[in-house]
């Protein structure tokens, strides 16, 4: 079975640096809290693991059909809970496109099957919250899974 190790080794303070794949991520707090604010904090580490690997399924998809994008621009937001432990409670990706408009479907096709057959860290997040998305295209909202009352307050 394959398996990801990384290493982390306290800085000080509330430095953490982590060693992954041969490149350092640093981690820290505010100084508010003790920290010295030398990186983010690592929760949001979280939504970035989902941007990139749905991210970079879109592009590999596209690529192998000879479509190329101008822009991709991925946002995720992260909803969390107000009592401790401090958690995620759901999560909305919000993918935004420029390129030809021969492009759109393709686009949202990429979409939908990262959604649903490659993206390993959006699958093992629905396991524990919902993970909900929209795309548009050149400005246009194309796609739109998130519940009505969660898609006015992201708007």
């Amino acid at each position: 079975m394959a398996q990801h190790t990384i290493e982390t080794m306290w800085m000080g303070k509330m430095q953490f640096n982590s060693l992954v794949n041969g490149h350092t991520i640093i981690m820290d707090a505010p100084e508010r809290v003790g920290g010295e604010d030398q990186g983010p904090i690592p929760k949001p580490f979280v939504l970035t693991a989902l941007s990139g690997c749905t991210g970079m399924d879109i592009v590999s998809i596209l690529r192998q059909q000879g479509r190329e994008l101008k822009e991709l621009n991925i946002k995720v937001t992260g909803e969390l809970s107000k009592q401790k432990p401090i958690e995620y409670l759901s999560m909305h990706i919000v993918y935004d496109f420029r390129g030809d408009e021969l492009y759109k479907e393709a686009a949202l096709d990429a979409v939908t099957v990262s959604q649903e057959k490659y993206c390993g860290v959006s699958h093992m997040l629905r396991k524990a919250i919902p993970v909900t998305w929209e795309v548009s295209y050149n400005g246009e909202k194309i796609f739109d899974n998130s519940p009505k009352e969660t898609a006015a307050h992201n708007s």
